[in-house]
């Protein structure tokens, strides 16, 4: 893991401690990699190119990773 995904994931987790609150369990290193490459595609894309599936997709992981 890349030093700017490890910042990102200690965030994620800090965020998921405050937010989750025993709601939805913490994602792994592993998962937390795999969602947030797809997340940083897709806010790459930017909201004008990004498809209706893109889009729902993005608003799903916004939810995941605690950023909405």
């Amino acid at each position: 893991m890349d030093p700017r995904t490890h910042a990102r994931f200690l965030d994620y987790r800090a965020r998921h401690t405050y937010f989750a609150r025993g709601d939805a369990p913490m994602l792994t290193a592993a998962e937390f990699t795999s969602v947030d490459s797809e997340f940083q595609v897709l806010e790459e894309l930017g909201e004008e190119k990004r498809n209706d599936e893109e889009e729902s997709r993005f608003a799903e992981l916004l939810t995941i990773l605690f950023k909405d």
